[in-house]
């Protein structure tokens, strides 16, 4: 596949699987054996680990929305500079739900063969977002 129809994926895996909560359609994106650099450790890998994560994220964020702000791709690798919104409204990694809205930036990194997502990595601001939710204290 070309680099174009690599972003195009990953624009659409985004835009179905997140801003449309239709995790039935990580099928659609991940390889069956795909492998998550960025899982927790002892996560299933594979789509099951992705349906988890989604699962996990959405249920704690419902109204999640993630904004794609940049695709680059070179080879059979795409990078999404990404934004994502979302008001916590049930339990995130052990927090409570808190009400609030948050907002986080990160970088995901995939490799594509076939049309699909084969490896993941991924970097996010998380200590900013744990900070949002008032789990950490606010620096300074």
């Amino acid at each position: 596949m070309s680099t174009e129809e690599n972003k195009a994926s990953i624009q659409r895996f985004c835009d179905e699987v997140f801003n449309r909560k239709n995790t039935a359609a990580l099928d659609e994106f991940i390889a069956p054996d795909a492998v998550d650099h960025s899982a927790p450790p002892g996560a299933p890998g594979g789509i099951e680990g992705a349906r988890q994560f989604a699962d996990m994220l959405l249920t704690a964020f419902p109204d999640m929305r993630y904004t794609v702000e940049d695709l680059i791709a070179e080879g059979d690798k795409v990078v999404a500079r990404l934004t994502t919104r979302g008001t916590h409204q049930g339990v995130f990694l052990g927090i409570p739900p808190t009400g609030k809205q948050v907002m986080t930036t990160g970088i995901e990194i995939y490799r594509m063969a076939s049309g699909k997502i084969v490896e993941h990595w991924n970097n996010y601001d998380d200590l900013g977002l744990f900070q949002q939710l008032g789990a950490f204290p606010p620096m300074g």
